[in-house]
């Protein structure tokens, strides 16, 4: 068993990789525990329950999206580059989204990063010119689809966003 005495962090970190690499099914204080060597105790020490952990670990999921939108936006890169950008999935994003369809808390904080890209998708489309929120909902979508198809995305899956990207630019 560990020495190293965990952080509530150490747990959000282990929980994200395993959300990741194994899904939703291994969201669980014994697998988390077994993950980092060390006991469950460690584990409720930190958290009431895992219904707590999985709120903590879905705000956790939503910061790190966020604070990635945010650099997106406030880059001072060309439109398209930051519509790129904003096209990335962020860590664990095809298992966050099979994970919030069982998990009420996950499903209430992608649904914010869900609006938050799309308002902003919306917002650098406008800065081009395009003003059919419609087609931001569609490069938006796009988006999520292609990190669905493979949920490690592929360079190839990024290019074709990109090239959806350049060509809703270039039809202005």
């Amino acid at each position: 068993m560990s020495k190293t005495r965990l952080s509530p962090d150490s747990w959000i970190d282990a929980g994200l990789r395993a959300l990741d690499s194994r899904g939703p099914s291994s969201l669980k204080a014994e697998t988390l525990a077994r993950i980092l060597g060390t006991t469950k105790g460690s584990f409720y020490w930190h958290f009431k329950d895992i219904a707590d952990f999985n709120a903590q670990l879905a705000k956790d999921w939503k910061r790190r999206a966020a604070t990635s939108l945010v650099a997106a936006l406030e880059s001072s890169a060309p439109v398209a580059e930051r519509l790129h950008q904003i096209g990335t999935p962020a860590a664990a994003e095809a298992a966050m989204r099979a994970w919030a369809r069982e998990t009420p808390s996950a499903a209430a904080e992608l649904a914010e990063i869900d609006q938050l890209r799309l308002d902003a998708t919306a917002a650098l489309l406008r800065d081009a010119g395009i003003s059919n929120p419609e087609i931001a909902r569609g490069l938006y979508a796009s988006a999520v689809g292609l990190a669905a198809l493979a949920p490690d995305p592929t360079t190839a899956d990024q290019a074709a966003l990109h090239t959806l990207i350049d060509l809703v630019l270039a039809l202005r």
